[in-house]
């Protein structure tokens, strides 16, 4: 097993991670309803759970958890470009490219599971791919009942 292309390939989620905790907040402050501010909220506390548990990882590896790189500037302008695109905007829109960057965190997870993982780590990954996909269904749905005209 090539424990530096493990070190790599989960060094790429945690920049995922820590981008989508800097987004899910962005989102936070770009909406009103105080019930959508704690359901994304939520959401950036697991993306932050998430990012310590593969620190703790990468570290137990004898790797260095990333702080920047190619793939990190990448993921970083993806979601700079989420939040400062959701200044003044609705709602809806707030969710639109919250759930922008979910999509972005989804494909990064499939990324590594096509990566050869140690079988603990995949389990991992996988647990956390799945609470990404979550995430992003709950974006997605809070998005759809936001489009729903008020009666």
């Amino acid at each position: 097993m090539d424990y530096q292309r493990v070190i790599t390939t989960l060094n790429n989620l945690l920049e995922t991670t820590k981008d989508g905790e800097n987004g899910f907040r962005a989102c936070v402050a770009g909406v009103t309803n105080p019930r959508l501010k704690e359901v994304l909220e939520r959401a950036a506390m697991r993306c932050d759970e998430g990012a310590i548990e593969l620190e703790s990882k990468i570290r137990s590896l004898g790797g260095e958890p990333a702080t920047s790189g190619t793939f990190a500037g990448s993921v970083h302008r993806v979601w700079t470009n989420v939040i400062s695109s959701i200044s003044g905007m609705s709602e809806q829109a707030v969710l639109s490219e919250c759930e922008r960057g979910e999509e972005f965190a989804e494909r990064a997870y499939e990324a590594a599971l096509q990566e050869p993982l140690p079988p603990d780590i995949e389990q991992m990954v996988r647990r956390q791919y799945e609470g990404v996909r979550r995430n992003h269904t709950l974006v997605r749905d809070l998005r759809n009942e936001a489009a729903q005209p008020q009666s």
